[in-house]
């Protein structure tokens, strides 16, 4: 009996040895993979200082990354905008305080929901396509021609990819932040029957310049982290076809992780920023 209490507990310790070293293991390759995300990510920026600058790839990217991003941001903003205020007009009208739906909806959208959800979704859609792009060109070895061809990759491929997703989060969160204040407002006001003039008033008295750059803000950070995290993850695709989408799925995802990860930090940056400085 006592051999096999020591052979029990025996396992046990090997069992909890085993999940420790794979926690460790998870810890360590998520370091790693960050600090080489990091060292691509500020060698892109750092080629995009460097002639010749690649302005026609640039604003192709710009109009990839924004301009065909459009439709699918309007049309999420909008149903966004309107099922939140609904569940918040639900919840306010117990209480008798149906005139601070706008507002409620106004900061929770311009400082959250605006910019988070503006990432998630051009992440999805051009952050999988940059990284199956480039990594394409990596199996076919089109990006080892553009070396022997005397340019440099990242700086042909990345680096505008990276500044264009820059240049582009804002604008999107801009307009998926109006898109769903006018879902709102036609929720509220024309079907709910919420008196528009407070609805407005409300929202111009709490709603600050500050809260909608918060959200500006943040989604161009957005931009960066999944702009870096795709072209990264394409740029090192192995293994042929099978590598692209592995490269493609895993990009995507750590971008939207990272998206939502890096919110909670930034959200409270900011906060203690504008403590700090006195802005209320």
């Amino acid at each position: 009996m006592i051999k096999a209490w020591l052979a029990s507990r025996e396992r046990l310790n090997q069992a909890i040895d085993h999940a420790f070293l794979t926690l460790w293991k998870i810890i360590f390759n998520f370091l790693t993979e960050t600090g080489a995300v990091i060292i691509f990510f500020i060698e892109s920026i750092r080629l995009i200082f460097v002639k010749p600058y690649r302005f026609d790839e640039i604003i192709k990217h710009i109009e990839f990354v924004g301009n065909k991003s459009i439709l699918i941001i309007v049309l999420t903003g909008a149903f966004t905008g309107m099922a939140m205020s609904y569940q918040i007009y639900l919840g306010f009208n117990l209480v008798n305080a149906t005139n601070l739906v706008g507002p409620t909806v106004a900061l929770g959208i311009t400082r959250e929901l605006g910019p988070v959800l503006t990432g998630l979704i051009v992440s999805a859609r051009a952050g999988g396509a940059m990284a199956a792009r480039i990594g394409t060109m990596r199996v076919s070895e089109q990006i080892d021609a553009l070396e022997v061809m005397g340019l440099d990759p990242k700086q042909y491929l990345v680096s505008p990819r990276i500044l264009a997703a820059f240049i582009s989060m804002p604008l999107l969160c801009g307009v998926f932040d109006f898109v769903a204040m006018t879902g709102a407002y036609v929720l509220c006001v024309k079907l709910l029957g919420l008196d528009e003039a407070i609805f407005w008033d409300k929202i111009q008295l709490w709603l600050n310049p500050r809260d909608i750059n918060e959200g500006l803000i943040k989604s161009a950070a957005f931009g960066l982290i999944f702009a870096s995290i795709c072209t990264y993850r394409g740029y090192n695709t192995k293994g042929g076809a099978k590598g692209v989408g592995e490269a493609t799925n895993t990009g995507v995802v750590y971008s939207m992780v990272m998206i939502i990860i890096m919110n909670f930090f930034m959200t409270n940056v900011i906060r203690f920023y504008y403590k700090v400085m006195g802005i209320k």
